[in-house]
Order: C-alpha cells, then sequence, then structure tokens
C-alpha cells in the first residue's frame, strides 16, 4: 500500500518534470524564432547613410 502511494507520487513528479521540460523548450524555440525574425527584419529595411547616422552632413 506504502509502495503505491510512493509509486503515484513519483510519477506526478516526473509527469510534472517532463511538462516544464517540454515548456521550457517551447519557449527557447519561440524567443528563437523572434530573434531569427528580428534580424531578418534588420537586414531588410533600409539603412541611412552614415552621414545622417552620425549628425554630420556632407560638405559640398
Amino acid at each position: 500500500m506504502v509502495s503505491e502511494e510512493v509509486g503515484n507520487k513519483l510519477l506526478r513528479f516526473l509527469y510534472f518534470v517532463g511538462a516544464g521540460v517540454i515548456c521550457t523548450k517551447g519557449i527557447n524555440l519561440w524567443r528563437e524564432h523572434e530573434h531569427k525574425a528580428a534580424l531578418n527584419s534588420a537586414e531588410g529595411s533600409p539603412q541611412k547613410p552614415a552621414e545622417m547616422v552620425n549628425g554630420v552632413t556632407p560638405e559640398s
């Protein structure tokens, strides 16, 4: 009877740990996806000329 109770608690604990691993994996995949999307959008946007970024206008 005691072994059943210990077995049930151990099984519930293992389910809990497994759910934590699955959730962590999902969160990391989502962060990686968002990071790649941010990099792709940054590459696709036009960059300002160096003069405008530095606040210096070229002398003509």
